[in-house]
């Protein structure tokens, strides 16, 4: 399949998601690419998980993955499954693993709950086993256990960290009452959906016999959410610019560092202290008062800690691991513990942004579509790049073919 005839594709796969799910544009079309990774990933070196999460019941996870089973290749649509299933299942179909309720199944027996998170640290990577002790006659003998597969996992609340650095964030919310979504009906999705499925199939199969193409990807984008971007924009690129752009987009805004939520209690702190010695305006601190301005920082996890008042023993402990201890500093005539902010510019600067409020610098605000939900009824409202700016369709009769022709490139 040619790159211009994947063009349409990519554009009612977005429709579809669109019609069913209120998603912003961001995470509708990095759902999209991952829909169509699901087809090819074989041809990458890692897969990238999709973390679908809300903050409370009825907000989509379970619509999307059934939409999902419609659009991705070799679909398993679980809730909860036996450990031995689950390693089994994957080794043998490499299907692509569409997990609901992953708070439940995380909190549930031991054994379950140590297999699964094992098979999503594992399966990100060609090659990833899962080893485990299998009956062989009176005895037992060591099995590796390809897990290698797409996996979208559904939850309230967050996954374990180690899942998260392999996913790519999609956060849903209720629909506000003003927002619509069709209804989707499992009894004729089946029909509906096997055409679409079908072409993403060709597409997938034509995609990975093409030889493979390096990309570039955004500066702002960490190790790790680079290499859960880099097969997304594979596709994308070998789309068209158009696609690439959005990629870059949709990568900084859901992954970039400047977008994550810390990745640890430690990198909070850190964030934490060095915005506290910018209020301050000084250059040191005792820890006496770093402690109490940490802790009456608004929506800050630095309350009191078993039954005490969080204080300077829990900086300390929470910075030892840094190499940052607490030293002798003089204020005036007054000799007291705390820090210097000269100590902690080096973890700063490996941690954290550059900048207290780092700025994207690839993505202008004369570049950033709105981040609003938005609902999509026909196969139009996209964007494309055109002399260094990005327009929107949004009219059926002006556009399809200027849309798909924007994307077209030459055959390969």
């Amino acid at each position: 399949m040619l790159a211009s005839e994947a063009a349409p594709l990519l554009v009612e796969v977005e429709t579809i998601l669109m019609r069913y799910v209120v998603l912003e544009e961001d995470e509708a079309f990095a759902i999209v690419l991952w829909v169509m990774h699901t087809h090819a990933f074989e041809a990458s070196e890692c897969t990238p998980y999709l973390s679908i999460t809300s903050a409370e019941k009825g907000s989509g996870k379970t619509r999307l993955l059934e939409v999902l089973v419609h659009l991705v290749a070799r679909p398993w649509f679980t809730g909860r499954v036996t450990a031995a299933v689950l390693v089994r299942k994957i080794d043998k179909d490499h299907p692509t693993l569409l997990l609901d309720e992953s708070d439940a199944a995380f909190g549930s027996d031991k054994e379950y709950a140590n297999t699964l998170r094992g098979v999503l640290n594992q399966g990100y990577r060609r090659g990833g086993k899962h080893s485990a002790c299998v009956p062989s006659g009176k005895t037992f003998e060591l099995r590796d256990f390809d897990v290698y597969s797409p996996k979208a996992i559904a939850g309230i609340g967050t996954l374990p960290d180690t899942v998260e650095d392999r996913s790519i964030p999609i956060r849903l919310r209720r629909k506000a009452p003003t927002e619509t979504v069709e209804r989707l009906r499992l009894r004729t999705a089946p029909n509906e959906f096997s055409p679409l499925q079908q072409r993403l199939e060709s597409w997938g199969q034509a995609f990975v016999q093409k030889p493979r193409r390096d990309v570039t990807l955004p500066d702002e984008l960490g190790d790790r959410a680079a290499d859960c971007w880099e097969p997304l924009f594979e596709i994308a690129e070998a789309i068209g610019p158009a696609a690439a752009q959005r990629a870059r987009l949709a990568s900084v805004r859901l992954s970039g560092r400047s977008y994550r939520e810390d990745e640890s209690l430690g990198v909070r702190l850190l964030s934490d202290i060095r915005a506290t010695f910018e209020e301050i305006g000084s250059d040191r601190i005792s820890s006496a008062q770093l402690a109490e301005l940490l802790s009456q920082r608004e929506e800050s996890p630095w309350g009191p800690r078993y039954g005490q008042p969080f204080g300077p023993r829990n900086v300390a402990k929470l910075l030892k691991p840094y190499g940052i201890k607490p030293k002798t500093i003089r204020d005036g005539e007054v000799t007291m513990k705390g820090y210097h902010r000269d100590d902690l510019a080096d973890v700063w600067r490996f941690y954290l942004p550059s900048t207290p409020e780092q700025t994207v610098t690839s993505v202008t605000p004369s570049q950033t579509p709105p981040r609003s939900p938005r609902i999509v009824t026909d196969v139009t409202d996209v964007t494309r790049v055109q002399d260094g700016r990005i327009a929107r369709f949004t009219s059926v009769s002006e556009t399809l073919d200027e849309i798909i022709g924007s994307l077209r490139m030459p055959p390969d």
